[in-house]
């Protein structure tokens, strides 16, 4: 295999954005150090995180979680700067950066990434000098590494390679449900940022967790290849075993899901010529898969003028089949006290945002016979 940026780095990283709640949907600080003392002691370095991540608390989490508890040489940290927050300037902008230190307490950031640029976005961040801000960063020692994390087209991915040459890696969504997936199109984006040298770690490997309960084909499929393997597994391993990859990020809720992950990335071993059919095989099931390819990471959410419950809406929707009450229960339950799929006024806002590109508003419309 051919060397690149990152290659010795712990092939599984600890995301930072899924993390265990309390009773009162608050982050739960002891149990996430308990899981960053887990995935240290198993020689995992990779942490990540992002000025937007629970509203800022992830950042807190962090801190109390990880910095105040580890040396700082012993492990390395990613968070982002979100330009495309509505009502923005240029100086609230690049502030993200100096709140995310005094949040993390991290003295530095080993890697840091301009958050999720599409062609909706993208030029915000030069409108803003973002670019150029993390240039200056970086020549003064508060970040190592910076690049971006992308949620675009393979056209604006090859331009914005070709135009920023120095960014030292990037952060792609990548997972064998997506490699051929025109919404998302990881195969062909992951080709280009190989065709520009750049290194990259890989977001959504089990596509905001669907991949770690995929239908039940697939698991059939997994089952009878390697029974000793979660689901899950082979998602992660699909993404790791490509070259160029400096960390697979899992977003980890619990120490079941680490102990999970940890069991097959701690002695990692690429997939295999009979594991690649599998996945073939899997990836052929999934041609027949209709159901809406939401990854609840909210981004729709923060934005919307109703306050629509949009994520928890496809949820129900997707699991509607063989509910007694086709799905009406859970549908009055995921929009308890925020807006309904009727309440849309099509503004566009969420479609925007998303990082699949999904048609929310005429979804949402199919969504109103839940109601």
């Amino acid at each position: 295999m051919s060397d690149w940026f990152g290659k010795e780095v712990f092939k599984l990283g600890f995301g930072l954005m899924r993390l265990p709640k309390r009773e009162d949907g608050s982050n739960d600080t002891e149990r996430v150090s308990q899981m960053v003392d887990r995935f240290i002691e198993a020689g995992g370095t990779y942490f990540d995180t992002a000025f937007v991540y629970d509203n800022g608390d992830s950042e807190r989490v962090t801190k109390e979680a990880l910095i105040d508890r580890h040396p700082r040489g012993s492990f390395t940290l990613c968070t982002k700067l979100n330009a495309s927050m509505s009502g923005l300037t240029e100086e609230t902008a690049k502030q993200q950066f100096f709140t995310s230190l005094e949040r993390t307490g991290a003295g530095y950031f080993d890697y840091y990434l301009l958050h999720a640029l599409d062609r909706n976005n993208y030029k915000k961040y030069e409108d803003f000098h973002i670019w150029d801000f993390a240039r200056e960063k970086k020549a003064e020692g508060l970040i190592r590494y910076y690049g971006f994390s992308f949620h675009g087209d393979p056209m604006l991915l090859d331009e914005l390679l070709t135009e920023h040459p120095d960014v030292d890696f990037i952060q792609l969504q990548i997972n064998y449900a997506d490699w051929d997936n025109p919404g998302v199109a990881s195969g062909e984006c992951y080709e280009i940022a190989r065709r520009h040298n750049v290194s990259i770690t890989i977001m959504e490997p089990l596509k905001g967790g669907a991949l770690a309960n995929p239908n039940d084909d697939i698991k059939r499929l997994f089952k009878e290849a390697r029974p000793d393997l979660s689901y899950a597994s082979w998602g992660i391993r699909y993404a790791a075993s490509l070259e160029g990859v400096i960390t697979v990020l899992s977003g980890m809720s619990n120490l079941e899901q680490m102990e999970d992950n940890l069991s097959y990335m701690r002695d990692f071993h690429p997939l295999s010529d009979e594991e690649y059919k599998v996945i073939a095989a899997a990836q052929k099931e999934l041609e027949k898969d209709n159901s809406i390819g939401c990854t609840a990471c909210k981004y729709c959410v923060s934005g919307c003028p109703m306050d629509i419950a949009i994520p928890g809406i496809f949820a129900v929707k997707n699991k509607e089949t063989g509910n007694w009450d086709g799905g009406r229960n859970a549908y009055r339950i995921a929009t308890a006290g925020k807006g309904k799929a009727s309440d849309c006024i099509a503004c566009g806002q969420c479609e925007d945002a998303c990082p699949q590109h999904l048609p929310i508003i005429s979804l949402l419309k199919e969504c109103q016979s839940l109601e």
